[in-house]
């Protein structure tokens, strides 16, 4: 499966890893062309973020892998783009 996009829910402890060293393992993912850490909440002891990453056939496993050999944690999956190109959402209105 062509994977292109994914965006991930990864919580880290405040002091380590830190969002570059965060964004450099993940970087280094075979068929990551790019990628965005945004913090989306912070307590005594976390941070949470939301990790968009997008490529060309990127190996999902390995991408985990780096993820967590830095320290931290991917919660969920919350967005998934596979195929030949990449899909935008378009929102639904009622």
């Amino acid at each position: 499966m062509n994977i292109r996009r994914l965006v991930l829910d990864v919580d880290k402890a405040v002091i380590r890893p830190s969002l570059i060293d965060l964004a450099a393992a993940i970087e280094r993912v075979e068929g990551v062309q790019g990628v965005n850490v945004t913090v989306t909440e912070i307590d005594i002891e976390t941070v949470g973020s939301e990790v968009t990453v997008e490529g060309e056939n990127i190996n999902y496993s390995a991408l985990v892998e780096a993820i967590e050999s830095t320290g931290a944690v991917v919660h969920s999956i919350d967005q998934l783009v596979c195929g030949s190109r990449i899909v935008e959402r378009i929102k639904r209105e009622r």
